[in-house]
């Protein structure tokens, strides 16, 4: 018999700890854990496999993740504080000691981002040809193209703003970079401020002169060609000092949903009111001028551990205009989603090919624009098409969908859009999207009081001679044609009569006034998923104990939720092998001594974001394909397991349970882009042994694109 047990491997087996309540011992602090997930990211700048250009996009990412998480979670912290809230939660730390050490890590890892940007990435980039020049580097000739650029686009934009008793400090928006200036009358002592935003409309980095073919390029940074121009904004006034700055508001809001009388309302409300919320975060440049740097924090009211020092950028998101330069040798190599081989031929029936099996199609190895988008658009021109429901988390700006299912309506389908007004960021847009979509006659529901609607699925309602037949689409990702060419995530379309039931009966619930519980196939939220992962991990547990094979494999983007880390330390426990491929944070302490010795966390970084949520259980059985295999939209989170409208499904045709366990083998042998967990919460890169077999080359992305070229291929040949 094959035992389960990772630790079985040593002569002693360690003690088994007594499992408890959860503390420091077994829970890991969420948010030291998301700011370990982005040094991951920052890293991928600094990784020699990393193409130059793509560096500057991991640079951006990087910042891009942590603005949002300043407005999100910092922002929290500083509200829980500010309401005088001291209770520590498992990890042990209160919302002040989480706040402090959050600050103490985030200015290590931006000194990283720094370092990384000045001293490796503008080097190799002179290298190439790409110069980023300060203004002591600029030739004459530069400088009367600078003046040129100013006179001509920059100046009459510009808008400054003095500070004085007829002018009151302005008003900042969030994530804006200004300048700060101190002005001084000739002749007088006394210091006088004024701030200059610099202009979002304009690129951020402008490039000096005509580039040629074959020369280099030269590029100066706006803030460094207003700086060279600032008197002229203040003509006969003496500019003493500059200094960049950039304000963070926090983004969350407390809301009483439960006292609203109108959602749309509510939300809409909300959304005029972020842009005034406190400041949360202010970064300034280089060798701050002390006077300034106190003047903008007493106006803010924050102190000096909301500051925080920028050496090289302020907003390195800026550095995205260069990634766009036309040198495909410093990109990664171009990938086109390709059509999944079942769709590759046109015309096809889509229904009928549902009908005759289940398809599973993997994002962004395989084409959104021919399968998804395919499926609703069918499904609003076909006239045997009855109903169309979907739910939109967030979607794209000029997404196919809204089109499609205004067509559908004006058609005289029944079409009904559950619209998520809570989607974070996207609020104002899905606001304007319902808005759309009700004035062309769709049916349109605003998400659920109370509750927020993330599950991904579609149900068409189709009449055929045999009667109505409902198809579905069920996946992990969003209906967003723009983040399905970058993000990880799969695709179910089914007209499985259990499975479509199912899903009618959901739809009444998020529509009308259902308070149905049980469903016959699907894993739903809140009602009954996670009471169903926890019976599914008990059972491992006993599987392992008496004997039979047991296993878990499960891939997410967090991990977090109490009772699911406990019931995995009681499986690791009992000897079920876990393999868990979480992207982002996790909770759990992997690798434990008598805790959690049989749990492996791996995080998988690369060109591509992994958004895909899938769940294997061995149940009892030794071949992986005769266990159960599911997919969906959760997360092992508490807020996506008690506190948002969820979907998961099983995944059973044969064909479907090949792939995916080919795709978590790929992930789980992975030694280009793997990060393996250390119980501590820290995380290392996974290699090769010296001298050891195992795939190489461009890592789990690079050969998942390999394997979905030579799929396409063979279709063909034996068509």
């Amino acid at each position: 018999m094959t035992t389960n047990k990772r630790a079985s491997d040593s002569d002693a087996s360690p003690k088994i700890k007594k499992l408890g309540k959860l503390g420091p011992d077994e829970y890991l602090n969420r948010e030291l854990g998301w700011l370990e997930f982005n040094r991951r990211v920052l890293l991928q700048a600094s990784d020699k496999k990393t193409p130059l250009l793509e560096k500057l996009n991991f640079l951006a990412i990087f910042t891009s993740n942590l603005d949002e998480f300043v407005m999100k979670r910092v922002g929290l912290l500083r509200r829980q504080i500010r309401a005088g809230i001291t209770k520590r939660k498992p990890d042990g730390m209160s919302p002040s000691e989480q706040l402090s050490a959050v600050r103490k890590v985030m200015r290590k890892l931006l000194a990283e981002q720094s370092r990384i940007y000045s001293r490796r990435i503008v080097p190799a980039l002179a290298e190439e040809g790409i110069h980023i020049l300060t203004p002591s580097q600029l030739t004459d000739e530069h400088r009367r193209d600078v003046d040129s650029y100013f006179h001509e686009r920059v100046y009459p934009i510009l808008t400054p703003q003095a500070v004085d008793p007829g002018h009151p400090f302005p008003f900042l928006s969030n994530l804006s970079t200004s300048l700060g200036v101190t002005l001084r009358h000739p002749g007088e002592r006394g210091r006088l401020f004024a701030r200059v935003k610099v202009p979002e409309v304009l690129p951020a980095f402008v490039q000096i002169g005509e580039k040629a073919k074959n020369e280099d390029c030269f590029f100066l940074h706006m803030s460094h060609l207003m700086s060279l121009h600032m008197e002229e904004l203040f003509p006969g006034m003496e500019v003493r000092s500059i200094m960049p700055f950039r304000i963070t508001r926090n983004a969350d809001v407390a809301r009483d949903e439960e006292d609203a009388e109108d959602l749309l309302d509510l939300i809409s409300q909300e959304l005029k009111q972020r842009p005034f919320e406190r400041v949360v975060r202010l970064e300034h440049g280089p060798k701050p001028v002390r006077w300034m740097l106190n003047y903008l924090m007493d106006e803010m009211g924050m102190d000096d551990e909301g500051a925080y020092a920028m050496p090289a950028l302020l907003d390195f998101q800026d550095l995205r205009v260069l990634t766009k330069l036309s040198r495909p040798e410093l990109r990664y190599p171009r990938w086109r989603p390709l059509p999944p081989p079942a769709l590759a031929e046109n015309p096809v029936d889509i229904f009928a090919l549902i009908r005759r099996r289940d398809l599973l199609v993997h994002h962004p190895y395989e084409s959104f624009d021919e399968s998804v988008d395919r499926f609703v658009t069918a499904a609003a021109d076909d006239p045997q098409v009855a109903a169309i429901k979907i739910t939109l988390y967030r979607t794209a700006k000029d997404s196919p969908f809204i089109p499609a299912l205004i067509r559908a309506a004006e058609a005289g389908k029944q079409v009904v859009v559950l619209v998520e007004l809570k989607a974070r960021f996207d609020e104002q847009r899905n606001i304007h999207l319902a808005q759309a979509l009700e004035e062309a006659g769709v049916h349109v529901i605003y998400g659920m009081v109370g509750l927020k609607t993330h599950t991904k699925t579609t149900l068409v309602v189709r009449n055929e001679p045999e009667g109505l037949r409902c198809y579905a689409h069920i996946g992990t990702g969003n209906y967003h044609k723009d983040t399905a060419r970058l993000y990880t995530d799969l695709s179910l379309l089914t007209c499985r009569a259990d499975l479509t039931a199912d899903l009618v009966d959901l739809f009444h619930f998020l529509t009308g006034r259902s308070l149905k519980q049980s469903y016959r196939k699907l894993l739903v939220a809140p009602m009954a998923m996670k009471q169903r992962f926890l019976e599914m991990i008990a059972r491992e547990a006993n599987n392992a104990e008496e004997g039979r094979p047991a296993r878990i494999v499960a891939k997410m983007n967090q991990l977090e939720d109490r009772q699911i880390i406990r019931a995995l330390y009681k499986a690791s426990q009992s000897g079920v092998r876990i393999d868990l491929l979480i992207r982002g944070f996790c909770c759990l302490r992997p690798g434990v001594p008598g805790l959690s010795d049989n749990i492996r966390v791996i995080s998988i970084i690369g060109r591509f974001l992994e958004h895909s949520r899938i769940f294997h259980f061995a149940a009892g059985q030794a071949d992986p394909l005769q266990g159960e295999f599911y997919i969906g939209s959760a997360d092992w989170m508490y807020r996506n397991l008690e506190s948002r409208v969820e979907l998961v499904t099983p995944v059973e045709a044969n064909t479907a349970k090949q792939r995916m366990w080919e795709l978590l083998s790929i992930l789980l042998e992975d030694r280009e882009q793997a990060w393996l967990m250390e119980s501590d919460g820290s995380s290392r890169k996974l290699r090769l042994r010296k001298g050891s077999k195992g795939p190489k080359g461009h890592g789990s992305h690079g050969r998942l694109m390999d394997l979905t070229r030579r799929r396409l291929l063979k279709e063909d040949t034996t068509r």
